[in-house]
């Protein structure tokens, strides 16, 4: 019974290692998931089949034959409206990676076939679409259709970036102009929905397409939940704003786990081109 003493013996009591906090992740099914286990299986979860929100380059690898032509990478956002908040939006671009944006443009293959690729990154400011993206996104549209290339346009957004006011809601008629010019011409616009897809993304590009796609369980919607609900007075499904909602009423033609994205995309192209 001695180790009952081991206080007055000078003995640590915790031996404890702290493990390091990027390990694991819970997800929302309350899962503990292996952050390496998770990463190797697209982080996707295995109990629940969420799709985590992964980073372009992750998208480019999943989706394209290997290296792809970077489009537009010196168009990036500045301060225009001098806004300043809590903290002034100034401060929160010198702090993001020199030519880095809410969106990536590439030219390249899925399946030998050329494409144009745009993809939204969530951790550049909420995936927000602000001049640069407008920007960007339009001269990706104007490309794949000098080329005759098929498009595709992976959404991962809160929606309008509010550091740019009217000038980011601009960006929607701007990017739709583009796209119905783009259909008149002929040009076939495939859409991705992930998690989360919000806000004027939804309620102009990311809506457009000919095809649009959706990964397992993304949020999806224009208005948030509690808005919709106060200004409805009417209790939501549960599945409400899911892809699989969004399926059943005929707004998404297909979901698609994310380690298939690339066999659907190619099939779609294979048919429609």
């Amino acid at each position: 019974m001695n180790w009952f003493t081991r206080k007055k013996q000078n003995i640590e009591q915790n031996t404890k290692k702290d493990l390091p906090s990027d390990l694991w992740r819970k997800c929302s099914c309350e899962e503990i998931l292996y952050n390496p286990e998770l990463e190797a299986s697209f982080s996707i979860c295995h109990h629940c089949n969420f799709h985590f929100p992964i980073s372009s380059k992750k998208y480019q690898e999943i989706i394209l034959d290997g290296e792809a032509e970077v489009l537009f990478s010196n168009i990036s956002s500045i301060d225009m409206l001098a806004f300043k908040a809590n903290k002034s939006y100034e401060d929160i671009l010198k702090k993001v990676p020199k030519n880095k944006e809410a969106v990536d443009c590439f030219y390249g293959k899925v399946n030998d076939r050329n494409i144009v690729l745009c993809i939204m990154d969530f951790k550049f400011i909420g995936g927000s679409m602000g001049s640069a993206v407008g920007e960007k996104i339009s001269k990706a549209i104007n490309f794949a259709s000098e080329k005759n290339y098929p498009l595709i346009i992976l959404c991962q957004s809160g929606g309008a970036r509010m550091q740019e006011g009217a000038l980011s809601l601009m960006q929607l008629s701007k990017i739709s102009t583009h796209l119905a010019k783009f259909s008149q011409n002929g040009g076939l616009y495939i859409s991705i929905l992930t998690y989360p897809t919000t806000g004027g993304v939804t309620a102009s590009f990311g809506m457009q397409a000919d095809i649009t796609i959706a990964e397992p369980k993304a949020l999806i919607g224009f208005a948030g939940q509690r808005v919709i609900k106060q200004t409805t007075n009417q209790d939501l499904p549960d599945h409400f704003q899911t892809s699989e909602f969004l399926k059943e009423k005929g707004f998404i033609d297909f979901v698609v786990d994310r380690k298939n994205l690339k066999k659907k995309i190619s099939d779609v192209l294979d048919v429609l081109q």
